[in-house]
């Protein structure tokens, strides 16, 4: 692990959490970066979105370590790249895509427990063997864990749990460095998963969930913002050209 790597793995402490939000370019890095962050990650939804394609792998892995390059040239901060399954039909495949962020300056990757395009999450065995290649690159590996997707924490929460902390034990095994649970903004099951889990906690804000401070109460050592920085900035874009186009003058 080098040195800024390890300088990124060490903002990870559950109570004092990451704050990360998610940029899609190097402009926005910039941004971002000139407001205080101590850290950059890309969102892939955003920085495909950027490019008027749809999130799921749609990016070309060319083009995504293109604009890893670009942020990277732009920031002095350790820089995660959301690498969404991977890019790999197999364990040896992800790690070469892997190591490509790496080669490109990158000090983490977010990575998925289910394939682009499918509902169904990978058995944690094999997902387990795909985050062990990434880790085997050194880098930072935020595995995330889809268990909550498409389910309710109302009815069956403690059931969803238990199938997290199951897989987190896996990941940590493969050497995930944290636990990414998205779709979860109930407060006693983030409080609980971070209470059990074997890996510092990345939750994503949401806007029915939780505030920071809250968050960081309850254990969370990372918080996300996803694709939402970028829908906002896109529906204020929106929002300026619709008062040019009426005849109106813009906010800036």
């Amino acid at each position: 692990m080098n040195e800024k790597i390890a300088a990124f793995a060490d903002l990870h402490i559950p109570g004092d959490p990451l704050i990360l939000v998610n940029i899609w370019d190097a402009g926005s890095a910039k941004a971002v970066a000139a407001a205080g962050a101590k850290a950059l990650a890309t969102g892939s939804y955003g920085v495909a979105g950027a490019q008027g394609i749809a999130d799921g792998e749609e990016f070309s892995l060319d083009d995504a370590i293109a604009n890893l390059e670009h942020i990277v040239a732009a920031t002095q901060l350790p820089v995660s790249i959301d690498l969404e399954a991977g890019y790999g039909a197999d364990p040896a495949e992800v790690r070469r895509s892997v190591q490509r962020a790496y080669d490109a300056g990158a000090c983490g990757i977010n990575m998925e427990d289910r394939m682009p395009g499918e509902v169904e999450l990978l058995a944690p065995e094999v997902s387990a063997e795909r985050l062990a290649a990434a880790a085997s690159t050194g880098l930072w590996v935020n595995a995330r864990c889809d268990v909550f997707r498409g389910q309710s924490a109302e009815t069956d929460g403690e059931a969803l749990v238990e199938q997290v902390l199951e897989r987190a034990k896996i990941y940590a095994d493969a050497g995930a460095g944290s636990l990414f649970v998205p779709f979860l903004s109930e407060a006693k099951w983030i409080g609980a998963i971070c209470e059990a889990s074997p890996l510092p906690v990345n939750i994503l804000r949401a806007p029915d969930g939780p505030g920071q401070a809250e968050l960081a109460s309850l254990g969370v050592a990372r918080i996300s913002h996803g694709h939402q920085p970028w829908a906002a900035a896109m529906q204020w874009l929106t929002g300026q050209a619709e008062k040019i186009f009426r005849g109106d003058e813009p906010d800036y």
